[in-house]
């Protein structure tokens, strides 16, 4: 079985004098860069909208910081906002972890809806030319948390050839183990139990294949609305079903119903996605995207 410490991976992927450049934050750089080669071919896809290369580096600026808010001010509201309110200064220390894709899939919305706005474009335009390159950049963040043996997977069989161990994990480990005795022998003898490698699921659902049937859905005109909505049912869709394999938030656990606070910030992108494909495919036919 495989131990993820013998892979090696360090937190820090190289270190130059005293300034340390971390694994994830290589990831969020490699996803930025994924964005701006994959915005230049959907250029040439959706010539009608007249962007420009430097619309693209502008896109990218206002889509960053959408990401980086959001996602820290969405994990502070979805994820532990009595602890924040107590210490509200701890916001600010995003060195310590601590990101949703949820909310920074919220503050990218309000950050095209300030581009289509100064480039004078329906937002949904925009956010239909944006989506098929968002799903590379999720597949190498959710590699950069499995470098880091973060955001580990649920309790697996022994007997799963893919099964990793996560020495992370421990404190999780203990806690099933209580409850679950019949792992002692298990743990005894390596130190971890079998885990699965949900960040490696997350990055063939959310990332590879979202993008893949994105991409492919998007070389054709459609009507407007409807790549984004695609979008908002493959990530939900994918990110509900790949939570059943991750492990909860230990602070949190599983809530109502027995699913996670991923699964129940998933729900609601896919009936609104149910919502934006029906609309899209329902509107004058004047209002449709012509290329």
């Amino acid at each position: 079985m495989l131990n993820h410490a013998d892979l090696g991976f360090q937190p820090i992927a190289f270190q130059v004098g005293p300034l340390a450049v971390h694994w994830y934050g290589l990831m969020y750089f490699t996803a930025f860069l994924l964005f701006l080669g994959l915005g230049r071919l959907r250029l040439r896809q959706m010539k009608h909208l007249e962007l420009t290369s430097r619309d693209l580096d502008d896109l990218l600026f206002y889509g960053a910081l959408g990401v980086i808010l959001g996602g820290r001010l969405g994990y502070v509201l979805f994820y532990k906002f009595s602890d924040y309110l107590t210490q509200p200064l701890n916001i600010f220390k995003v060195w310590e972890g601590g990101m949703s894709f949820h909310g920074g899939m919220l503050g990218v919305f309000l950050a095209t809806l300030l581009f289509a706005r100064k480039k004078k474009l329906t937002w949904l335009t925009v956010t239909d030319f944006i989506a098929p390159t968002v799903p590379m950049g999720l597949m190498v963040g959710r590699f950069g948390n499995f470098i880091n043996g973060e955001l580990w997977g649920r309790v697996a069989s022994a007997e799963l050839p893919w099964a990793m161990l996560f020495p992370g994990a421990r404190s999780d480990d203990a806690s099933y183990l209580m409850a679950h005795p019949e792992w002692n022998t298990f743990f005894a003898q390596y130190g971890s139990l079998p885990r699965h490698p949900s960040q490696l699921y997350e990055m063939a659902l959310e990332g590879l294949l979202l993008f893949i049937l994105l991409w492919l859905y998007a070389r054709k005109a459609r009507p407007t609305g409807a790549v984004s909505a695609l979008f908002m049912i493959g990530y939900g869709s994918f990110r509900f079903i790949a939570e059943f394999a991750r492990e909860p938030d230990n602070f949190l656990g599983l809530l109502r119903f027995s699913l996670s606070m991923g699964q129940w910030l998933s729900l609601p992108m896919v009936l609104i996605g149910l919502w934006m494909w029906w609309a899209s495919h329902n509107q004058k036919p004047g209002r449709r995207m012509v290329r």
